[in-house]
This record gives C-alpha cells, structure tokens and sequence, in this order.
C-alpha cells in the first residue's frame, strides 16, 4: 500500500505564493493519475487539480491561472504550486492516487493527511 505525505502548506497574505509538495512512498505505477484536493471547515471536500501519467492536467476554475500542478516521477513527487493566493483558498490541501482526471474525489483511492494553508486578507 502507498503512502503519501504532504508538506508546504502555512500561512500566507492574500497575493502570496505556496508549493506544496507530496511525496509517495513508493515508485508511482505508470498509468497512475494524481490529484490535489482541499476542504475548508463546514464544506465538502473540492477538487483542485490532477494530472495523468502523460501530464495532461485539469484544473478546478477557482483556480485556473493561479495554480500549478506538475510531478517528478524520479523522487516519486507530486507539486503543486499556488500563486495569488486568495483568502477563500484557505483549506485543508490533500494528495490522492486514482484513475482519472476528474476532479472528483471517488476516482481516487490513496490518500495524505494533509497540509493547511492559511490565507490572510
């Protein structure tokens, strides 16, 4: 069973950058989607973004321009870099493996603890 662990989050002012980072704790399988998602206090968990094994990306429209999601396969490590970061961006991210690259958290299977991020006005 893999692991993942993420690191990054913290708290930053509104217009500030993050990069997150999650790493699995073994080889990611090749066909393996990946995803980051987030939930706020009181609110479902959302899709953010994902990326598949040949690199094609979706991303949730909140964030589209702002975030980056990108991954190196030789340390097994998934990124994702947040720009003009916004109050409303402020939530628990998590790291999943899937299948898919809907943002949808039943078509992935693997999950982190997470890491918060904290955005100020």
């Amino acid at each position: 069973q893999v692991h993942l662990v993420e690191s990054g989050g913290g708290s930053v002012q509104a217009g500030g950058s993050l990069r997150l980072s999650c790493v699995a704790s073994t080889i990611i399988p090749v066909g393996t989607h990946m995803g980051w998602f987030r939930q706020a206090p009181e609110k479902e968990r959302e899709g953010v973004a994902a990326i598949d094994s040949d690199g094609r990306t979706n991303y949730a429209e909140s964030v589209k321009g702002r975030f980056t999601i990108s991954k190196d396969t030789t340390n097994n490590t998934l990124y994702l870099q947040m720009n003009s970061l916004k109050p409303e961006d402020t939530a628990m991210y998590s790291c999943a493996i899937g299948w898919w690259l809907r943002l949808d958290p039943l078509g992935f299977g693997y999950w982190g603890q997470g890491t918060q991020v904290t955005v100020s006005s």
